[in-house]
């Protein structure tokens, strides 16, 4: 069996924008298959203080339900070059819990890659649903998008055959 659906399944969390002209609302994705989601954000060379400040909710419905501030986002993981070219390390950044990350100074003039891990057993009661999200930087062009990597999946099967990440 390959690892799509064995070990990890993945879902759009958010699609590629330029944050100068908007910011990206996320795509909800349950928690309920999985015991963990690794949230992938990709982010654009941008201007000097536009640093990414993502953000992260949980939600009671797939659609609509009521929405929280999921305060877990107490470290995450970077990789930050001017050009990204497979030669970088991971360095973890630290902050006190909360639901939006502490802009990590001078990272909006380079190319990253952010990774936060969130657990299901960090959802408030009656929470099954999580996404992030990312505010408008509102001055020059800087792209950016993520996906959802579950893992931990609670039943493994062949990609065909996968519930879709959103039931």
């Amino acid at each position: 069996m390959e690892a799509l659906g064995r070990l990890f399944d993945i879902s759009i969390a958010l699609a590629p924008v330029d944050l100068a002209t908007a910011g990206m609302t996320g795509k909800r994705v349950s928690m309920k298959h999985c015991s963990g989601i690794s949230i992938v954000l990709l982010y654009g060379a941008g201007t000097d203080g536009d640093d990414p400040v993502p953000s992260l909710q949980q939600h009671t419905a797939s659609s609509g339900g009521t929405s929280a501030d999921l305060t877990v986002l107490d470290h995450l993981y970077h990789k930050a070059e001017a050009t990204l070219d497979g030669d970088e390390t991971w360095t973890k950044a630290t902050q006190t819990n909360a639901a939006i990350l502490t802009a990590i100074a001078d990272h909006a003039q380079v190319q990253k890659i952010y990774v936060i891990e969130v657990a299901a057993e960090q959802l408030d009661a009656g929470y099954e649903y999580i996404s992030v999200n990312q505010a408008d930087l509102s001055n020059n062009a800087q792209l950016a998008a993520a996906i959802y990597i579950m893992h931990g999946l609670a039943v493994q099967r062949a990609p065909a055959n996968m519930a879709a990440p959103l039931s």
